[in-house]
């Protein structure tokens, strides 16, 4: 069981609780648990930009403090890292960029969805969100699904969008606004 008493917390990061998973802060140790995931070029397809060679790039990068998001990592009941999500304000007040990755070894377990749940809650209820976006390679059918299944609308589609390292990439935007949230079953 997790003692929350022990666990890192930072300003904006509150500890957030599913039924099988709490959200916290970044820590050190994490670039050690997502590094098999984000090391692997597969699973950095759909990543702007190519996987990560060292733990230490990867802290480099997970601990950017230049970035402008908040990260939390979840961790289950035997405090093994699952996944990192992230939320980032966007320019126009009240609105944050959703983003996840669930390390390779525990994907396909609904992590993304009830981790993201957790987070689009913490978002819209204390957060001061009224709106929440996520920006998606077209090609990534599973994230698009994950988006679908918590409530998520396309809301536009950009044709050769960006250039990353698999080359150029169409983006589709998905939105979620707080009163849609609201009145999602669960």
């Amino acid at each position: 069981m997790t003692d929350r008493s022990r666990l890192p917390t930072e300003p904006g990061v509150p500890l957030l609780e599913t039924a099988r998973f709490t959200m916290r802060a970044l820590e050190r140790g994490d670039a050690a648990a997502l590094l098999p995931t984000l090391g692997d070029e597969a699973q950095c397809l759909y990543l702007t930009r190519e996987a990560f060679e060292s733990e230490q790039e990867l802290w480099g990068w997970l601990a950017d403090p230049s970035w402008p998001g908040l990260t939390w990592i979840a961790v289950d009941a035997d405090e093994e890292v699952v996944g990192r999500f992230v939320a980032v304000p966007v320019e126009e007040a009240g609105v944050w960029d959703l983003g996840y990755i669930v390390c390779a070894h525990r994907q396909r377990e609904g992590i993304a969805v009830e981790c993201s749940e957790a987070l689009l809650r913490h978002l819209f209820a204390d957060g001061g969100a009224r709106k929440a976006v996520a920006e998606v390679d077209i090609e990534n059918v599973a994230s698009i699904r994950t988006l679908e299944r918590l409530g998520f609308t396309r809301e536009a589609f950009h044709p050769a969008y960006e250039e990353t390292h698999k080359g150029v990439c169409d983006v589709a935007i998905y939105g979620l606004d707080r009163s849609a949230f609201a009145s999602e079953p669960g």
